[in-house]
């Protein structure tokens, strides 16, 4: 299993990561997570569409929430797109957390089971066994075209980056 070190830090504190790290120009590749119903999804149950994956450490912190809240707002205004919120919450948490905050628009899921995602993208803190936080931005044909690898986990990703990367394949 590769080990990236010093790419990002969690409150200043360098953290590993676990997994290749994902570059433009690269193919996507394939995970499957579950939904709020346990139910398996994969990436590919979406292709032909954009698709953004947004990866945060836990949808129980105020950065996490912020982040799905503003993607949330985004999708509605983003036509022929998928927005992903992936992170190792359990299923459960992630649907009491979506009802209670009318998260309805992002495809919220969890990648607890097999770390799937999270060791095929190369966001698995090693130290804490949750994800970092990152953003990807995937065309209609599987090939990446945006990625952030947020520098500090406690920061929010550059939404207007991502959503300019992915309003520009529309």
């Amino acid at each position: 299993m590769q080990k990236r070190v010093n790419e990002v830090t969690m409150r200043g504190a360098p953290i590993t990561l676990l997994g290749p790290k994902i570059n433009v120009g690269d193919i996507a590749p394939d995970f499957i997570v579950q939904d709020l119903a346990m139910k398996p999804i994969k990436l590919s149950d979406f292709k032909g569409k954009i698709r953004i994956i947004n990866s945060v450490p836990s949808i129980d912190t105020s950065v996490c929430s912020a982040q799905v809240h503003r993607f949330n707002v985004e999708a509605a205004k983003l036509t022929d797109t998928v927005i992903f919120s992936i992170s190792l919450d359990l299923p459960f948490a992630l649907n009491r957390y979506c009802a209670a905050e009318g998260i309805d628009a992002v495809k919220v899921t969890s990648d607890h089971k097999d770390l799937d995602f999270g060791l095929k993208y190369g966001t698995v803190i090693e130290e804490l066994r949750l994800l970092s936080r990152a953003v990807f931005v995937i065309d209609k044909n599987d090939k990446v075209v945006y990625v952030e690898y947020v520098k500090e986990t406690s920061s929010e990703p550059d939404y207007d980056k991502a959503l300019a990367a992915a309003k520009a394949l529309v």
